[in-house]
């Protein structure tokens, strides 16, 4: 199976949230809290603080596993979202179903099977969506996530960063620089299911401003396929604006079969971020 470059594919799963970030360098972590600043405590105390508070630093070896896990399991659940949730936003689709779901009663005369055809076709749909987003998955895992470190930390312009809150990773983030227009591309974004809610995904995304604004990127892109509107929110709380949306992409993993085509549509939005400064 062939996988295409994940330098061309930017598939984040992103979690709405209206929390600042605390800006920092490029080789500072990242962090707040509610308690007081532990500047004033020992070295002990603080490391104790600062286990209840979130902070964003670089990736370190150590933290292949849960990356990788947290990576999964947004993916993973994009399978219902695009089988199901994905549906209200195809209403030519929608048309399709309705229609084959009539022609089933003219062609059988089964009141029994006319019924049963809207599951047929919503079990087909998510079939195809578990079937492309697995792939899509396992090549990402043969590429750039399968080495984190060698793919975006040795490479000039790029970068990888963690959150961390109790002790654990809980987010995930990349940063692709792009030479040929001096731009950078977010990617690989996502927020453990048990940590949102948390402003954890907005100070992601600042991060990644924050280190477009310090290597004089000319602006920061990026591309989706999420299903839910919040994502899309968080993105224009951001700053970025949508620039293009396009019906006929294709994810890594797509056969771009005929029954693939009919049971599997996914809508891809580009954004972009132009106007690049330090608060």
């Amino acid at each position: 199976m062939h996988c295409s470059s994940p330098k061309m594919v930017c598939e984040t799963k992103i979690v709405a949230d209206e929390h600042d970030a605390i800006p920092g360098t490029k080789k500072e972590s990242m962090m707040w809290s509610s308690p007081a600043s532990s500047a004033a405590l020992n070295p002990a105390e603080a490391k104790d603080v600062r286990r209840d508070e979130v902070f964003i630093r670089e990736f370190e070896r150590g933290d292949q596993g849960e990356v990788r896990r947290i990576f999964c399991e947004g993916i993973l659940e994009r399978i219902p979202n695009t089988a199901f949730r994905g549906l209200r936003q195809q209403p030519r689709t929608q048309f399709l179903y309705a229609l084959l779901t009539v022609m089933c009663f003219i062609v059988t005369k089964s009141v029994t099977l006319t019924c049963c055809a809207p599951l047929i076709l919503m079990g087909a749909r998510y079939f195809y969506s578990k079937t492309v987003i697995q792939r899509y998955l396992d090549c990402a895992l043969q590429t750039d996530m399968a080495d984190i470190e060698d793919y975006y930390m040795r490479n000039t312009g790029s970068c990888f960063w963690v959150a961390v809150l109790d002790g654990r990773v809980v987010g995930i983030v990349a940063a692709q620089g792009r030479e040929d227009d001096n731009t950078v591309e977010l990617q690989r974004m996502s927020v453990d299911s048990h940590y949102r809610g948390k402003g954890i995904a907005k100070a992601l995304g600042r991060r990644v401003l924050e280190f477009a604004v310090r290597n004089n990127y000319a602006a920061i892109i990026l591309g989706t396929t999420a299903v839910k509107l919040a994502a899309h929110k968080l993105y224009e709380s951001l700053g970025f604006r949508r620039t293009g949306q396009s019906e006929d992409y294709r994810l890594p993993g797509m056969s771009r079969s005929p029954l693939e085509r009919l049971f599997f549509q996914i809508r891809y939005s580009r954004y972009r971020l132009q106007q690049l400064r330090e608060d």
